[in-house]
């Protein structure tokens, strides 16, 4: 039942299109060759549709301002239709055209698409056109992505191919949407990858952005975000423009973009709007006296008007890409004699020699008439235009010298790609072409999605979204006298998504000729790292900690030093840490050495006085052996220095505490028994008390017994809790300090350890 209905309404539909198939008949293209397969053009040979505002009813569009470089690019695709009939590539077969003027409008070129498939004035509508079969087979076009995303949903009806070589907005890779849709050029996801890679290659982190209100601006945002992202660029802010620049507000638009950009501290502008926009925007600047580095989408990068506008030096720097281009002698020379296709006609070439060599000398007054061209094209005309009876005969090579012909190179590409599939498509050999030549065009949509050749020692093919992808050229507007001219100065590889610079860019807007700055914070030299503020662009610079170093610019964290390496706060680098502890060299440790070598000394000669002395009276009261016991006591703790001394190691810290505290026992032992004697001599008790403390006296248990618990204690120390090496480095110090660990249980040695650290022995294995 749906298909029923919807056969009846487009029965009704074609009804009411015979009806105005007079109108259509009388509203031809501009230009037409005859052919045994058409190709359709679709090309802005002006700027804009006059008072688009203003109009109420359908009556046909007007259109104004003359658009020599779209117009040098539509005869780049005729001469190349010209060259491939020559050639004689499609045998017995010629290639004719039609060209319609899209006006930089979508609705203009929707209204073209009904004059090409019109058959004797007419479009007969079918519920199924299969084997619909309209003399133009391809159409090549749009210039705007605006125009081609409405061209291709009507021709998607039909399935008849549509081939761009400027419309670049990412939307037109999806082939469920656009299904007929094919292009000479990358989708503008890989231009915003090249110009968010472009801001890093430079350390632009902080940009403006300004871009239009249509799908190919908004497309190109979107898309540019996520690279930015990527690439570590933020926005500093995004302004929106009308992509129809006659808009009754549009000025007003332009004038608060203006300032916003004015105002900003970014410096850096990426643009991604018409280049009529452009203009406008530019003016302002030039009027307010404002430089900024200005990053151009392909819409615009290539625009010679702007290039070429008064006061151009002043708004600054100019980058941009732009698609591969190509120069070729004989177009250049078809340019500089100019003519229709023999056998057709070219209404636009007849408009361009008018405004080029008819003489309007009116329209230089002051108060020009209403039917005069504007000031930029009035620049076109020649100063020899009075002297020439006939305009249409003559011919110059300006558009030679006024525009970078090479940049018309993809759309010769695009008419040999055709040539190519139809060659295919017709089963042709080297004397002729055997296929049917009226074929419906969905076939020979198929044949370009295959189609691979070469051209001009490139090799081109459509990708699975119908996209070339051949990188892009870079671009710097360098000066030129009072203007500008553009240099190509390197190129992105869309593949290895890599940006190659062919030679050193001089800068003009800063006064050394080095690179613009444009970020949202300084940069964060060697020794720092970023601390983040808000967006990842803006943020403080902190030292890096002890133990972590930088080594370049702008780095998220700073990185951890190797082991055996050490650094200090705010360090770039690190160094091999020095090992610190007690060495027989320094001057600390000799100085205890020889303490303890006259403490040794000490007691060797007080212990040859006794054994000489040793049946002396005063001797035998001093209990020699006893105090010989106490001086191997002493000896014992003298001789633990030694092990204070040199590199710890875990024999080391175990012998040192262990020897020490068995000679001090030892030694307090003896010094115990000998208070405990002059406690008995001097007791004040009864004679039974004192037999009972004098009992009591046994020299020998008492030391040994005393001795003997230390012991126990030490040998518990070393088996549950023994001491150990250990390592520490100290703050801001590039040493390490090997010192021995005595344990979690060294309170247990509380009886000498105040002793013990008062003497600075404690802190020995530290060094200094």
């Amino acid at each position: 039942m749906q298909l029923a209905h919807l056969c009846i309404l487009l029965q009704t539909l074609a009804v009411m299109t015979a009806n105005i198939a007079p109108l259509v008949r009388g509203c031809d293209c501009g230009a037409h060759s005859p052919g045994d397969v058409i190709i359709g053009m679709m090309f802005p040979s002006h700027h804009k549709v006059t008072a688009l505002d203003e109009r109420n009813q359908p009556e046909s569009y007007q259109c104004s301002d003359f658009y020599l470089v779209s117009f040098m690019r539509s005869l780049a695709t005729i001469h190349a239709i010209e060259e491939v009939n020559a050639a004689g590539v499609l045998p017995g077969l010629r290639l004719g055209y039609v060209m319609c003027d899209t006006c930089c409008h979508a609705s203009k070129a929707l209204q073209n698409v009904g004059r090409m498939l019109a058959v004797n004035g007419s479009v007969n509508v079918q519920c199924d056109y299969t084997d619909f079969r309209p003399k133009v087979k391809i159409v090549l076009g749009a210039r705007y992505s605006e125009v081609s995303i409405a061209v291709a949903k009507l021709l998607s009806v039909y399935m008849i191919p549509l081939m761009s070589s400027t419309s670049s907005s990412p939307v037109l890779s999806d082939k469920q949407r656009y299904p007929v849709f094919l292009r000479t050029i990358p989708s503008d996801k890989h231009q915003t990858k090249a110009l968010a890679k472009l801001m890093a290659h430079f350390s632009w982190n902080w940009v403006g952005v300004v871009y239009g209100d249509d799908d190919y601006g908004k497309a190109g945002f979107r898309s540019f975000v996520r690279d930015a992202e990527a690439n570590g660029v933020c926005l500093a802010y995004q302004e929106v423009l009308p992509y129809y620049f006659d808009h009754e507000h549009s000025m007003l638009h332009v004038r608060q973009v203006a300032e916003k950009i004015r105002n900003s501290t970014a410096q850096v502008v990426l643009v991604m709007v018409r280049a009529e926009l452009v203009d406008l925007l530019f003016k302002e600047m030039i009027r307010t006296n404002t430089s900024k580095t200005w990053i151009a989408s392909d819409s615009w990068s290539i625009n010679w008007s702007i290039a070429r506008m008064d006061g151009i030096n002043r708004v600054g720097d100019i980058l941009g890409f732009s698609f591969v281009s190509g120069h070729s002698e004989s177009f250049d020379n078809y340019l500089k004699n100019l003519r229709a296709t023999p056998g057709g006609y070219n209404r636009f070439i007849e408009e361009y020699k008018n405004l080029r060599f008819n003489c309007t000398p009116e329209c230089f007054s002051s108060k020009p008439p209403s039917y005069c061209p504007s000031p930029d094209v009035l620049k076109i005309k020649s100063d020899q235009a009075c002297s020439f009876s006939d305009p249409q005969k003559q011919n110059d090579d300006y558009l030679v010298k006024a525009l970078d012909t090479s940049e018309a190179f993809l759309e010769r590409v695009a008419v040999w790609a055709t040539a190519n599939a139809l060659k295919n498509l017709l089963k042709c050999n080297s004397s002729s072409c055997s296929g049917e030549k009226n074929f419906p065009p969905w076939k020979l949509l198929e044949e370009l999605k295959k189609v691979k050749f070469e051209y001009e020692k490139q090799s081109f093919f459509f990708d699975e979204s119908g996209d070339f992808v051949n990188g892009y050229d870079m671009l710097m507007w360098t000066k030129d006298g009072e203007h500008r001219k553009i240099e190509k100065k390197g190129r992105y590889y869309a593949l290895d998504e890599q940006i190659e610079l062919d030679v050193k860019l001089t800068w003009h807007s800063t006064t050394n000729f080095t690179v613009p700055e444009s970020r949202c914070s300084e940069r964060c030299g060697p020794g720092t790292s970023k601390k983040i503020v808000n967006v990842s662009c803006c943020y403080s610079c902190i030292n890096c900690t002890e133990g972590f170093y930088s080594d370049d610019w702008d780095l998220h964290d700073c990185k951890k030093c190797p082991a055996g390496t050490g650094s200090l706060k705010g360090s770039k680098g690190c160094v091999p840490l020095q090992e610190s502890y007690m060495r027989w060299v320094n001057a600390h440790p000799i100085a205890m050495m020889a303490a303890t070598a006259l403490g040794v000394l000490l007691l060797v000669g007080t212990f040859i006085i006794f054994l000489v002395y040793r049946k002396s009276p005063p001797m035998r009261r001093a209990e020699v052996t006893l105090s010989c016991v106490m001086m191997a006591g002493l000896s014992v703790s003298f001789s633990s220095v030694v092990c204070f001394m040199g590199k710890p190691n875990i024999h080391l810290c175990r012998a040192r505490q262990v020897l020490y505290a068995m000679g001090f026992t030892l030694c307090v032992s003896c010094i115990l028994v000998k208070a405990y004697r002059t406690f008995l001599v001097f007791i004040p008790f009864g004679p039974l008390i004192k037999r009972g403390l004098y009992k009591l006296y046994k020299p020998a248990p008492i030391v040994i017994i005393f001795t003997s618990v230390q012991g126990l204690i030490c040998l518990f120390w070393m088996i549950f809790d023994s001491p150990d090496t250990e390592t520490r480095h100290p703050p801001q110090s590039l040493k390490t300090v090997f010192q021995c660990s005595e344990g979690q249980t060294y309170i247990g040695f509380w009886h000498y350890v105040g002793l013990y650290s008062f003497a600075g022995i404690e802190w020995l294995p530290v060094g200094v």
